[in-house]
């Protein structure tokens, strides 16, 4: 399959929680799934759930590297 395959029956079911994670970077890169929204970012109604997941998903990240780093 190829990404953007994979991604549809993703986003149908996980659109405002799923989280776009770049793995094998020294710096930890997480992102909304869903995009940019620039369609909607002047109207005040766009939904922050993935943006917050993207947050919390790269404190976890940067927690199990420390665990497995000793650090």
């Amino acid at each position: 399959m190829y990404h953007d395959q994979v991604l549809i029956p993703f986003k149908m079911l996980c659109f405002d929680k799923g989280v776009n994670f770049t793995a094998g970077l020294t710096v930890i890169r997480t992102s909304p799934d869903h995009g940019t929204a620039y369609d909607i970012s002047e109207l005040g109604i766009a939904d922050p759930k993935s943006m917050i997941e993207a947050v919390y998903w790269a404190e976890k990240i940067i927690a199990n590297r420390k665990k497995i780093n000793g650090i």
